[in-house]
């Protein structure tokens, strides 16, 4: 989001961004309620975490086996 934004100085200083409307549209939806934008920021954070990529990775079933649990 908000990728493509355009920029307008004055007087060299920032004035105005000017974003692609859809994108608009969901910037509002989400700032007009409290828990649409806290999903929406643990969506980030979860999205941040998995590209630092240092976690280990385990499957299910390596996880089943190492705490001896039989289904």
């Amino acid at each position: 989001m908000l990728e493509n934004v355009q920029v307008i100085q004055d007087n060299g200083q920032n004035k105005f961004a000017v974003i692609d409307f859809q994108e608009f549209v969901l910037i509002k939806y989400l700032l007009s309620d409290a828990k649409k934008l806290e999903d929406y920021l643990d969506y980030l954070h979860i999205q941040t975490i998995k590209k630092q990529d240092n976690l280990s990775h385990h499957s299910f079933d390596d996880v089943m086996k190492k705490l001896n649990i039989v289904v």
